[in-house]
């Protein structure tokens, strides 16, 4: 059992290294390239830092694992947001949070949160009836989102110089992201084995290994919200920084539990 849960800690923690030092990194590259708005920018973080996600919730319901994806959702959205406060706190951000489009966006994060925690204690079983639910609540948070930011934010903050699109980099990019991505799934296939074994052979509770999984699967999230604040605070720009952070958590916890969750639904469905 030991050897088991010492190749199920490796797996997790190469997909979670991998994902932060290739994938995010060069997602955050690309998106700077092409001069994207720090919330444009965010966005594509939180789609990069849900990719571990993506690959656990994936592997455990292939393998009929529905309740250690549950809790990888709801443990995962819960640490994204107190990461997130704890990179607020330490890069002396609080004073920005009262921002309304930050505070309406820190709102929705509550949400994803709350809405777990109810399936949960309501023992609401996720089949695929909830999926059309879900849909909807991941069309409607997209819709807020944008909007809110047009209404609130100012535009006049995001001016940025024009600069011409190196397609050579971008090129580059795309390449090293087509490889990343494949090696994410063949160790995404491993580390599914070893959830099934741990569950199935050494009867270790599926809560757990969600928790577990959660945990490890933050830590894209962490880094990225450190370095959106850093980056920005060097050029002066704290505002952006923040803006950029609370985007990449909303968006990693909407996909989380409304794209990925329902991926699992459908598998476990299938």
């Amino acid at each position: 059992m030991s050897v088991e849960i010492s190749r199920f800690v490796l797996f997790a923690f190469l997909i979670v290294l991998i994902s932060k030092y290739i994938l995010v990194t060069t997602l955050r590259r690309l998106a700077e390239s092409i001069n994207l708005k720090a919330k444009t920018v965010g966005d594509v973080a939180g789609a990069a830092t849900s990719v571990p996600e993506l690959l656990t919730i994936t592997t455990s319901s292939l393998r009929g694992l529905q309740l250690a994806s549950i809790y990888n959702i709801l443990s995962s959205n819960s640490i994204n947001f107190i990461l997130f406060l704890g990179t607020v706190f330490l890069n002396k951000n609080i004073s920005k949070l009262k921002n309304r489009a930050i505070i309406f966006d820190l709102i929705l994060v509550g949400i994803t949160i709350l809405i777990p925690i109810i399936l949960l204690r309501l023992d609401i079983e996720l089949d695929i009836f909830i999926v059309p639910l879900f849909v909807i609540f991941y069309a409607l948070f997209s819709f807020l989102n944008n909007n809110v930011h047009n209404k609130f934010f100012n535009k006049d903050e995001e001016e940025k110089k024009n600069e011409k699109i190196k397609i050579k980099r971008a090129i580059i990019y795309s390449c090293i992201l087509t490889v990343t991505v494949f090696i994410i799934y063949v160790i995404g296939d491993l580390l599914g084995n070893s959830l099934e074994k741990l569950c199935n052979i050494f009867s270790v509770p599926q809560f757990l290994i969600g928790i577990f999984l959660g945990f490890i699967t933050s830590i894209p999230e962490l880094i990225t919200f450190f370095e959106s604040q850093k980056y920005r605070k060097k050029e002066q720009d704290e505002m952006l920084g923040l803006v950029e952070a609370t985007n990449n958590l909303l968006t990693s916890n909407v996909l989380n539990l409304f794209v990925i969750q329902t991926i699992g639904i459908l598998i476990i469905n299938r």
